[in-house]
């Protein structure tokens, strides 16, 4: 237990001590985000935060673990998309070269054998995904980028989420015996937190795309990982579950916009987090309540792994149920065209 603490407190404390410098840096940089009518910001925030979530994370597994050849990996296909996200952040890329981007940072992973080779049925036998291994992984890490990178519209509410969700997989972790996997979720739940520190309401500053899609690109790696040492269903069930929040978010979204006749990759004011501002609530009773959410996904992500499969589809059914009628309640498939901005 001592080195995931070890692991929690180093990228904790050098993310909290990094992200000062990173805002000056932004600043001289020119990787501000403007306020505008889809965003809720009214001032001019220096972004880039993620680089210090970055250098807490790379700062707990240099000190915590020694380097391996999936470490290796890992590792590399997290910088390659934190440099995506810098560029992203500097010169506002274009929606197909940062796809393009987060699939290249993708195929890092494969490069080091980091891939999804099989997943347990609950029924019986393990189903082997031969020739779909390689699509398979690339759609579920390019997927999980994208989807916390979409929820990050709310001070605070990114950082939060992902340390929720980094804590869940983390106890999963520990429950497994997956000691690497508990190390790296610790280190990305200290470097969150640290950085929630400055990015809470009111924010001082934005983790950015740097932040966001390294944030979901770990998340989806370290649970790549997962699923080589043990069941892998549980492996990528506990992040989809803990996740829910974001993929319900991003499900929503892309449904909106088709129905809607809309590009799926233009940004709308459609988001969980705008449907609720729009209902009255303020941006901290919004990210407080979303949090809220999430803690209740990661109880009943964790819950998943100890009951039978019988229960288990009962608590993903009435999941289904409770997502089906918030989306209803809160009109987050409805078009958003015409809705004010914030």
């Amino acid at each position: 237990m001592n080195v995931y603490f070890i692991a929690f407190i180093v990228a904790l404390g050098v993310t909290y001590l990094a992200t000062p410098s990173v805002k000056r840096l932004a600043i001289r940089w020119g990787a501000v985000d403007k306020p505008d009518a889809r965003k809720v910001h009214k001032g001019i925030i220096p972004r880039l935060g993620g680089l210090a979530i970055y250098a807490g994370f790379i700062a707990s597994v240099l000190a915590s673990v020694h380097l391996t050849w999936e470490l290796v990996g890992l590792l590399t296909g997290g910088t390659a998309i934190l440099l995506l996200g810098v560029l992203d952040d500097i010169y506002q890329l274009p929606a197909k070269v940062k796809l393009a981007g987060q699939i290249v940072a993708a195929s890092v992973l494969l490069l080091f054998d980091i891939q999804i080779d099989w997943l347990t049925n609950p029924f019986g036998s393990m189903i082997y995904l031969d020739m779909w291994a390689i699509p398979f992984t690339l759609l579920w890490v390019v997927s999980l980028t994208n989807m916390l990178n979409l929820i990050d519209g709310l001070d605070g509410l990114a950082a939060g989420v992902s340390t929720i969700a980094a804590v869940t997989i983390f106890l999963m972790a520990v429950h497994q015996n997956l000691w690497l996997v508990a190390v790296l979720t610790a280190a990305l739940a200290g470097s969150a937190l640290g950085f929630l520190h400055f990015n809470f309401s009111p924010a001082k500053i934005f983790m950015g795309d740097t932040g966001s899609m390294f944030l979901g690109y770990m998340l989806a790696a370290v649970s790549v990982v997962g699923t080589v040492k043990s069941a892998a269903t549980i492996a990528l069930i506990v992040p989809m579950v803990a996740l829910g929040l974001p993929i319900m978010d991003t499900a929503c979204a892309i449904i909106r916009r088709f129905t809607n006749g809309q590009p799926i990759f233009k940004p709308d004011r459609g988001h969980l987090h705008h449907r609720l501002l729009d209902m009255g609530l303020s941006q901290k009773q919004v990210v407080l309540v979303l949090y809220l959410v999430s803690i209740l996904l990661g109880v009943s992500a964790i819950v998943l792994t100890e009951v039978k499969v019988g229960q288990a589809v009962l608590i993903v059914v009435a999941l289904l149920a409770a997502a089906f009628f918030a989306a209803r309640k809160t009109g987050v498939l409805k078009d958003a065209s015409s809705v004010k901005g914030r």
